[in-house]
Formats: structure tokens, C-alpha cells, sequence
């Protein structure tokens, strides 16, 4: 992320003023930036240039969902990097990714709504999602932001659900799509093929001694939506997404812990250290599992391999760029 981006964002709930000709705000998570996402966004880029005023996304890091089960963090679908750059994408002109703590937690809806949208952002109009809720215990909602807007001078409103197949998009949704290995309708969902960027890491280089080398993503601290063997393809390397079997997991052979997500790409030959790519995921092939010792995983790997370049093959149709999940 260059310097010209980290200048348009922020951090903290309370300080100076950021925006004082005034601002339109939208609210949310933003995990996945899905169609949903992307329907609220555009609603207020669209209110901010009509009013002449900065668009103003704020979301939370970590999410709050994350922040209150520590011991066991739901999935994420998309890491605060590619969020940053999604919501920059999208036309937001500053981006409030804010630091959910015990004392943001710890905020009433008259608090949140004083010190950060009227005092640092001096908000015009505030748009939100279906079924939004703010402040200590969530007692906040769509309801309470407007009663305190008419107090403070500023309209809030939330934009009509966006449904496909007759339910309405969510994370929780796209979640449980990569789960069951759905990609088509997560990508349906996403507006896009889901993928997960990052820059190419050193690892063990455990597969270049098995005869399979892996360019190597982090996943930081956050829980994966899925986890398996995949057929995958690579953007990044060359002038076309390359064919590529992909592990994401914590690698049990050999008794990993941190989740790690390894492409081998096809035939490719060259360094890859320092890259940023991107993982398109395709089809699952399989869960992830233990094997007895490393030639019956190499066996096996093989084996994925050759069922990844037969799906990849069958699915070769031009597809349109990848919702970024990247670190």
C-alpha cells in the first residue's frame, strides 16, 4: 500500500477534524466486498460527488465478531490489505479503518455518533446495510442512528437489500459457499472469482525437495473461509492466469500450525520470492489430511495435480478478475 493511500486513512475513533466542508459516510464490515458491499458503496460515492463532499467508508479491524471470539475467530473472507485497496477502488475518497478495542467496544451509540461521525468527520448523510447495529451491545440501530442525526444535522438511511436467487448476499453466505466448494456461486455472489493475494513468502521448501515447488501465502492471524486441496489458477506470473494445484491448510504431515496456502504453479520455472499474486480457487478437490509418511503424500500430490489440470483444462473459458483476499 503506498504512502498517497496510508495518507487517506485513519485509524483511531477519536481526534481533529478530517472532513470540515463535511462528508457522506457508509458503514460496514466490508469483509468480501460483495455485491451487497459494493451496491452501498456506490450509493455513497454517488451522494458525496453529488453533494460535493469526500466519501468516507468506515470499517473495523479486527472485526468486532473477531475481537469477541478471540479463542475462536470466525473465517475471514478478505484480509485489511485487500479491503483498503477494494474500498479505494471503489471511489471512497478516506477510509476509517478503525481499531475495534475495548474501548470502541466499550462506546454508546451517542458516543460513536458524537465523537467520530459528527466531531472528526462531520457527516451529511450516513448510509448503512440491511440489519445494521452500532454501539455497546449492539443496541444501536438504523432506527437510533437517525434519531441522533436529526439531533446533529445529518440524514441516515439504509440501502434495500441486494438479493440473488431469491436470498439476500452476504458474507455469511459466500462463507458457506467456499465451505461446500461452491465457487461459482461465491463468485456469483462476489461479483467476482474469489482469490487470495499476497506476496510469495519463503517456506520450508519442503515441495522443491518433494519435487513440487510452492509459492507461498500468509494469511496473517486470521481464520481462512476454506481449507483443502484445490485446483487453482495463478495471476501475477504471466501475461495469463497459470494453471496451478493449490494446498491451503496447516499442512498436518508435517505438523504445521500456521495456515499457509501453497501453489504449485505447471510447469513454471523462475523465483517468485517478493511477488505479489494472486490464487484463483476453481474446484476443491479434496479436505486436507494426514498421511503416514511423505512418499504416500507425494503419491497423492500427484494425483491432485493430475485431477487439477483435468478440471482447469474443462473450465478454460476467459474469466473476469478475482475479488482479492489478500494480506
Amino acid at each position: 500500500m503506498n504512502n498517497l493511500l496510508r495518507d487517506r486513512m485513519f485509524r483511531d475513533a477519536q481526534g481533529g477534524p478530517l472532513c470540515p466542508q463535511g462528508s457522506v459516510v457508509c458503514i460496514g464490515a466490508f469483509d468480501g466486498l460483495h455485491l451487497g458491499h459494493r451496491a452501498l458503496l456506490g450509493h455513497a460515492v454517488a451522494r458525496a460527488r453529488a453533494t460535493d463532499v469526500p466519501a468516507v467508508a468506515l470499517s473495523f479491524e479486527p472485526l468486532p465478531r473477531e475481537f469477541f471470539a478471540r479463542d475462536a475467530k470466525p473465517p475471514r473472507l478478505m484480509l485489511p490489505r485487500a479491503k483498503v485497496q477494494g474500498l479505494f477502488g471503489s471511489g471512497i475518497d478516506r477510509i476509517g479503518l478503525l481499531r475495534f478495542n475495548a474501548a470502541l467496544a466499550a462506546m454508546s451509540p451517542e458516543q460513536f455518533v458524537q465523537r467520530l461521525l459528527v466531531s472528526r468527520l462531520a457527516a451529511r448523510e450516513v448510509w448503512v446495510g440491511p440489519e445494521f447495529r452500532f454501539g455497546k451491545g449492539r443496541v444501536g440501530d438504523l432506527s437510533t442512528l437517525q434519531a441522533l442525526g436529526a439531533e446533529h444535522g445529518f440524514a441516515a438511511g439504509a440501502i434495500d437489500p441486494v438479493e440473488l436467487g431469491g436470498e439476500r448476499v452476504s458474507s455469511t453466505r459466500i462463507r458457506a459457499a467456499l465451505g461446500q466448494g461452491d465457487f461459482g456461486l461465491a463468485a456469483r455472489l462476489l461479483g467476482a472469482p474469489y482469490a487470495i493475494g499476497g506476496r510469495v513468502v519463503r517456506g520450508s521448501q519442503l515441495g522443491r525437495t518433494l519435487g513440487f515447488p510452492t509459492a507461498n501465502l500468509r494469511f496473517g492471524n486470521k481464520t481462512p473461509a476454506l481449507r483443502g486441496i484445490y485446483a487453482t489458477r495463478v495471476h501475477g506470473v504471466g501475461a495469463q492466469p497459470w494453471p496451478s494445484v493449490s494446498s491451503f491448510g496447516t499442512r498436518p504431515t508435517i505438523d504445521g500450525t500456521e495456515p499457509l496456502l501453497e501453489a504449485h504453479l505447471f510447469d513454471f520455472d523462475g523465483d517468485l520470492y517478493g511477488r505479489r499474486i494472486e490464487v484463483e480457487f476453481v474446484a476443491r478437490l479434496r479436505d486436507e489430511e494426514k498421511f503416514p509418511d511423505l512418499p504416500t503424500l507425494v503419491a497423492q500430490m500427484h494425483r491432485d495435480a493430475a485431477q487439477a489440470r483435468a478440471v482447469l483444462q474443462q473450465n478454460s473459458l476467459p474469466q473476469p478478475a478475482p475479488r482479492r483476499a489478500s494480506a
